[in-house]
């Protein structure tokens, strides 16, 4: 491809890239630049077609003028008036020379075959002046319907035109025909032309700056609305209630497409609500289901103990106080784990309330943190204050779920370690739980927050799903990154309490 082609392509490109405020400035920018130098252009143009209109009347005046003149004098002559005394009669008042002095002309004469009959200077210019006529200009001259032949040539960059025409007698008989050497004087149609341009360019500059400032405001203004929609629009998710727009006094384009989103964000509503309406309803189904296979773990061992007690009862059976001990232990045992299940059931089902307590989320991790005896468990934190409003059990439910669930991870680790740091910055606060278990496969990382997932042999897995509904439902977040036989880092980050 040519590399004009390139450059031709390339630019288009660039130009579309630029931004819709970018593009109005630089459109009324360049629109001005072109229509300066359009108008500069023809504004040149019509000053040159003037000059050379000036110059052709001005010579058709003077040759007319001379004419005149020159027709008196032959009409006031003794002589004969024919070809031969042309040159005597206009010489004999001196009466050639007074004309072109009067007129500021040179005036040559000759005779009907192009010969030199007189001049009223020696020469007009150096080899300017021939002594008879080319004979296309004796041609042209004849077979104009004017009469009048005009010819154009420069010398050493001095325009000249000449122009060729009959002198009659009083009959309209050709006597002879003039010449008149004309300079073509443009100094002052070039000093009107500078003078013209300058003020022009300094117009066109003064309107280039009203232009510039008012593509600038121009431009903001149009673009402000479709900014405040391109914000919303990046802003807007799936997963939290959006804000509609608002725009006062939008044109009527701005007005339709800001129905149209809010519109839009309605329906987004509508439809999530429905979604979390049928999902919630699933996980409800599906919740049973896991709660009913749950309970019915541990009643299966407790009948075929109750069975078994009952074939094997001997009153009289000198252990059977030891054998109902065993008995009972083993009932309370699967009674516990019932209980268990039935407990992190109701946990996960009750939804946090939103209190909006001012709390100090150092102190009330310290708190949390003092139930768990282990040593290996390590605390560190870069302020003594970080201000959040939470609920206190919801923040401690988290916190000490979190910790279980790094201590179940390095149980079978020879050197557990397990550190909960709490960082802050001027929007948020960032509680860390990182321990050095063996990691969550690639496998589990997707299904890690399920209800119903767990990796233990038993539990219902309800912790770290409780721990994000918790989370969610302050506006926080919760996010993990593991590393097979490394460990692994939970972090949860909640908005900063505005005081």
């Amino acid at each position: 491809m040519p590399n004009g082609a390139v450059f031709d392509t390339y630019l288009p490109m660039k130009f579309n890239k630029l931004s819709l405020r970018l593009r109005i400035f630089f459109g009324m920018v360049f629109l001005i630049l072109g229509a300066s130098i359009l108008i500069g252009i023809i504004s040149v143009v019509q000053y040159k077609e003037e000059a050379k209109e000036y110059h052709r009347d001005r010579l058709l005046r003077k040759e007319d003028q001379i004419r005149a003149e020159i027709a008196y004098v032959l009409d006031q002559t003794t002589y004969e008036v024919i070809s031969e005394n042309i040159p005597f009669i206009l010489k004999f008042n001196n009466d050639i020379y007074r004309i072109a002095d009067v007129h500021d002309l040179p005036i040559n004469i000759y005779d009907l075959n192009g010969k030199l009959l007189v001049k009223s200077k020696e020469s007009f210019t150096e080899d300017t002046l021939e002594t008879s006529l080319n004979p296309n200009v004796l041609e042209g001259l004849a077979n104009m319907p004017t009469k009048r032949w005009v010819v154009q040539s420069e010398i050493d960059g001095v325009k000249y035109q000449s122009s060729y025409t009959y002198i009659n007698d009083n009959q309209f008989k050709p006597l002879a025909i003039m010449n008149l050497p004309y300079i073509q004087d443009d100094d002052f149609i070039t000093r009107e032309l500078d003078e013209f341009l300058r003020r022009l360019a300094e117009g066109y500059l003064f309107m280039l700056l009203i232009a510039t400032a008012l593509s600038y405001f121009l431009s903001r203004y149009i673009t402000r609305s479709l900014k405040t929609i391109s914000d919303k629009m990046i802003q807007t998710r799936l997963d939290k209630r959006n804000q509609r727009i608002e725009i006062d006094d939008a044109s009527e384009e701005i007005s339709n497409l800001v129905k149209s989103y809010n519109g839009m964000i309605d329906e987004l509503e509508n439809s999530a609500a429905k979604l979390a309406q049928s999902e919630r309803e699933a996980a409800w189904r599906e919740m049973a289901k896991q709660v009913a296979h749950e309970i019915k773990n541990p009643l299966t061992p407790m009948r075929l103990t109750v069975q078994s007690f009952q074939r094997r009862f001997d009153p009289e059976d000198p252990e059977i106080h030891k054998k109902l001990d065993e008995y009972s232990k083993t009932l309370i045992q699967q009674i516990d784990t019932m209980s268990s299940i039935a407990e992190a059931f109701s946990n996960f089902a009750k939804m946090p309330a939103q209190q909006n307590e001012t709390l100090n989320v150092v102190f009330v991790t310290k708190l949390a943190l003092d139930i768990f005896t282990e040593h290996y468990l390590t605390f560190g934190t870069d302020s003594e204050e970080i201000i959040v409003k939470l609920d206190r059990t919801q923040l401690i439910r988290v916190i000490t779920n979190l910790v279980k669930n790094a201590i179940q991870a390095t149980e079978d680790v020879e050197d557990p370690k397990i550190r909960v740091e709490i960082k802050g910055d001027a929007d948020t606060v960032c509680i860390l739980v990182c321990d050095n278990g063996h990691g969550i496969s690639e496998e589990n990382a997707e299904m890690i927050f399920e209800p119903k997932f767990t990796t233990k042999s038993s539990g219902m897995g309800l912790g770290l799903a409780m721990v994000k509904n918790i989370v969610e439902t302050y506006n926080g977040t919760i996010t993990f990154t593991s590393k097979a036989e490394r460990g692994t880092v939970f972090k949860v980050t909640f908005p900063i309490a505005e005081v």
